[in-house]
């Protein structure tokens, strides 16, 4: 009998994952001191256990969305998450049909959003479809629910994305600017047309397979781009064409239909790099245009936002205390410091800074950033 082929993907797969510390400990990616190190492999074991949940045990015919990233599991802290938002994800045969639905929960806002796969396990580079909350209309019930497939079903007018022949992932995204009181969205997804096809699981020796090496390949999607080394002060030019340099923030970008990875069709974003000294701080002032909700998140050289359990890792539009004339001043440092929006990068040296706008009104302006001694930082807003 020849060995079945889910045992050469899986071993693929370990040998991948056994080599991918190379990545951070060798080489012109290497990291520098024993935190770095350790969060690499904390990055791995959760790269592998979440490939495998969205590429192994998803399932389009009996669907469930699963978590992917939230503010409270250190498992689920990749790939630029935030420290107000809950991440969950489902995958879809763009020749089903399905009806997605939930309860808003106390966030500020909510949105659905399904993303192509150029091939298995390949990071999606174009968003399908999009849905706000404010697209799907709560009923009597105090129920949202929208219908995706490949063709709007008969007599059905309510909100509806079109499956395009590669759609495959939904990432839903719900924000919150207090997440830990506040309810989350309950999502749910059934399917409501199979259109002939097989209502089974997908579990032969070559669906095994396939899945195994799809998970694969999302996770080397990741390990192309991190971790991220920015102390030699030259800039990093990222997939989506921005570039991170040191105790910088590139010009505020609006995302489009065209995406390397999950970024958010209509988002406006602003990235930069962190690399502090013991006694240094950087103080950035940003003026915000209206928008539903805006949030800034410190992350390691992974991606990750920094362990919230120990000192908040960001700040957004509803905790952040303005100044006077309406700007926001935040002051970043290895310390925890006395202004009120001070965050601390929990003493990493070096790391990753980013912006989101959601439903701006305008390109937000370019913060304004400089790096001081701690001890010259303000206290107080202005």
């Amino acid at each position: 009998m020849s060995a079945p082929e889910s045992a050469a993907a899986w071993r693929e797969l370990l040998s991948a994952f056994a080599d991918f510390d190379q990545q951070f400990l060798d080489g012109p990616k290497a990291v520098r001191g024993q935190q770095a190190v350790a969060e690499g492999y904390q990055n791995l074991a959760t790269m592998l256990a979440l490939s495998l949940d969205m590429h192994l045990f998803t399932d389009p015919v009996a669907p469930r969305f699963i978590d992917n990233l939230t503010p409270f599991r250190p498992d689920r802290r990749w790939g630029g998450d935030n420290t107000d938002c809950y991440y969950s994800y489902a995958v879809v045969d763009p020749h089903r049909t399905y009806r997605v639905s939930g309860s808003a929960g106390d966030s500020v806002m909510y949105s659905l959003t399904v993303y192509n796969e150029p091939e298995p396990g390949a990071w999606p580079n174009r968003t399908v479809g999009l849905l706000y909350d404010t697209d799907m209309p709560l009923d009597d019930e105090g129920r949202f629910s929208c219908v995706l497939g490949p063709r709007r079903p008969a007599g059905y007018d309510g909100p509806f994305i079109e499956l395009s022949p590669d759609a495959r992932g939904i990432i839903t995204r719900d924000y919150h600017e207090f997440p830990a009181t506040e309810r989350r969205v309950d999502w749910n997804i059934e399917v409501i047309d199979h259109a002939g096809r097989p209502v089974a699981p997908a579990k032969s020796d070559d669906d095994i397979a396939k899945s195994l090496r799809a998970a694969l390949r999302f996770a080397q999607d990741m390990y192309a781009l991190i971790p991220l080394i920015l102390t030699e002060r030259k800039p990093v030019e990222l997939a989506d064409g921005q570039n991170l340099s040191i105790n910088t923030l590139a010009p505020p970008y609006r995302a489009g239909g065209a995406t390397h990875g999950y970024s958010m069709q209509d988002a406006c974003y602003c990235l930069g790099g962190f690399s502090l000294e013991p006694g240094e701080a950087l103080v950035i002032t940003s003026r915000h245009p209206v928008a539903r909700f805006w949030n800034f998140t410190l992350w390691n050289q992974y991606m990750a936002a920094l362990d919230v359990e120990y000192g908040r890792a960001g700040i957004n539009s509803g905790t952040a205390v303005p100044n006077r004339d309406g700007t926001v001043t935040l002051v970043i440092s290895r310390e925890q410091l006395e202004h009120p929006n001070a965050i601390s990068t929990k003493d990493h040296h070096e790391g990753l800074m980013s912006f989101r706008w959601f439903h701006a009104a305008d390109l937000p302006e370019p913060p304004v950033i400089s790096l001081v001694a701690a001890a010259d930082a303000p206290r107080s807003v202005s």
